[in-house]
């Protein structure tokens, strides 16, 4: 369920403390746990250290993002690659296929 049109969106006010206390000289990053917090138009150009459970992931403001939240841009699960061993046995053919024709020709 969406937040109500009257209240606005949700920021974490600290954040908006340390943005405003940042100024828009310095352009270090705010470490940040909020992640449900939306991102405003205040804090575009400002880099944020978005916490994903484990580190802090720099993700840098741009004008598109605003109305979206810090969290969704700071991945909480890393994707290794789909298969098993039937995609490993296709890597080792395309690879075993690439072999011959990258060997460079042979001197005389």
């Amino acid at each position: 369920m969406a937040r109500s049109l009257k209240k606005g969106p949700w920021v974490d006010p600290k954040l908006l403390k340390k943005i405003s206390r940042l100024g828009r000289g310095d352009r270090s990053a705010i470490k940040t746990w909020s992640r449900a917090s939306q991102i405003s138009p205040e804090m575009v150009g400002f880099t944020f250290g978005v916490h994903n459970g484990r580190e802090f992931i720099p993700v840098t403001v741009t004008e598109e993002m605003v109305g979206h939240r810090l969290g969704e841009f700071s991945l909480t699960r890393k994707f290794v690659r789909h298969g098993g061993k039937m995609q490993r046995e296709l890597e080792a053919q395309a690879k075993s296929a690439e072999v011959p024709a990258a060997a460079p020709p042979a001197k005389k």
